[in-house]
This record gives structure tokens, sequence and C-alpha cells, in this order.
């Protein structure tokens, strides 16, 4: 059964937020961590571990150890997979969508380990430790077929006997500065302002009329985990309990909890 939907960034700021604006972001954070506190597993999406255009990944790997942190700040810890619920989703999916497995060293084991990086980490900060599955969202895929695997997904957890928590790590426009890596791009901004807007006015279905120009000029890293998202919402009915955003640097960073309706 699916309990709720957390929308986390995976952006440094928000484990020392400074700034009013990143303070209210992490409380958001936090309280979707105690809205989830009694789920048994999570279903984690994130853009930031195994990159393939074409195809989404379903982690296998039982051991999923901290590898790789951002500018330095390093998040050490182990979780383990969720193989009942992996091997679930990836065999009621394979044959509908370009979808693979993903084991490395051993198939199972103490040698079956992956690497985890930022992208799972820094919410995973905000999270009780739970067993979860990995996720990775492909950016060639159509619109259609991200949405339709969100569905596939959320009719999977829907008949789990698990409490199941789907988990977004997203961060969005990365060109708010001038002085990033990015430089400055006023997409940015108006990219940021149409998902708080899609989030806050409960439009999240005008998802995919965003226009490519739009989303290829204002450099996010959220969109295609967002498409996933909205298709699971087609199977269970959540409602927005509430939402931050905050951009204290290059980079646009929001936190949404909603939970299943009664």
């Amino acid at each position: 059964m699916l309990v709720g939907i957390g929308l986390m960034p995976h952006g440094n700021p928000v484990l020392m937020p400074e700034d009013e604006e990143t303070k209210r972001l992490a409380e958001v954070l936090r309280d979707i961590g105690k809205a989830f506190a009694d789920v048994d597993s999570y279903v984690l999406i994130s853009p930031h571990n195994v990159r393939m255009s074409d195809h989404i990944g379903v982690v296998m790997a039982e051991h999923l150890i901290s590898w790789l942190g951002f500018e330095g700040v390093e998040l050490p810890g182990e979780w383990e997979t969720d193989r009942g619920l992996a091997e679930g989703i990836y065999e009621a999916t394979k044959d509908r969508f370009p979808v693979v497995d993903l084991h490395f060293a051993s198939r199972s084991g103490r040698y079956s380990r992956w690497p985890l990086t930022w992208g799972e980490l820094i919410p995973l900060q905000f999270l009780e430790k739970k067993p979860l599955v990995l996720l990775t969202p492909a950016r060639s895929l159509s619109r259609e077929a991200l949405i339709g695997f969100g569905k596939a997904l959320g009719g999977v957890i829907e008949e789990s006997e698990k409490k199941v928590a789907l988990v977004i790590s997203a961060d969005h426009g990365h060109a708010h500065d001038e002085n990033g890596p990015y430089g400055y791009r006023k997409e940015s901004e108006e990219y940021d302002r149409l998902i708080m807007r899609l989030i806050n006015e409960n439009r999240l279905e005008e998802l995919p009329e965003i226009q490519d120009e739009l989303i290829r000029n204002a450099l996010p890293d959220s969109y295609w985990q967002m498409l996933i998202m909205l298709g699971a919402m087609h199977r269970v009915e959540v409602e927005l309990v509430e939402s931050a955003y905050a951009c204290p640097t290059y980079f646009g960073m929001a936190g949404a909890l909603w939970v299943r309706k009664p």
C-alpha cells in the first residue's frame, strides 16, 4: 500500500541550513520523515545514481553502501534493499517498459553491494532507516512511457502487503547564479516557479505540457522522476500536506509531502 509521497532535494544546504527559506525547507523534510516513520519500505527514485539514457533501472543489489558525497560532504551508512519489492516492480514492468535489473559483483550475499551517491544519501538523512528499492529514471524515454511506468509502479506498491512510501529525489533549475557552474539562465527561475505553482495549486496533471525548450534551458534534474511520480498518483489519490522552496545557491530545491487520502 502506498501511504504517501515525498519530494525531497539532494543539495547539501538542507543539511545545515543558513537562511530562513532553507530552514523552512529542512522542516518540511523532517516532517516527511515523521510522516513515513511507520512505513515498511521506501521506493526511492534518484537522478544521480546509474545514468542510462533509455532504460529505467531497478537496483537489486542487497546492500546499499554510502560512496559518493557532494563537495566534500560525506554521509556514511549502509541500507538494505527490499529485494521482494524490487523483484515485484521489475517483473511487473519489464515486458511493458524498458526496464533493467541491476546487480554488482554478486547477485546475492555479502558481496552483493551497490554504491549510493548524494542523490540518495541526502534525502535518506531525513528518513528513518528502512529497507528500500532504488530506481533510476531515464531522460530519453517519452513522457507517456515515464508516466506509464509510474502507474505500473503505483500498482505494484498498492498490491503489496507492506506500507510503502515513494520518495522522489529532485533538485530543480541549476542556472540561478551567474557565478555558478552553469551560469545564469532565466529559464531556471521560470521552471522552478512553474513547478511550485503546479504543486501548490494541485495542477501536476499539467507536468507533461511543459515545453522541451524550457526544460532544456532550465537544467533541472527533477522532471523525469516527477513524471513517474505523476503516474503513481494516478493509482492512489493523495493530498498535499505542505511544501517549501529554497534557492540558497545556484540550484533550486523543493520539498513536498503528499499523504494518502482517507
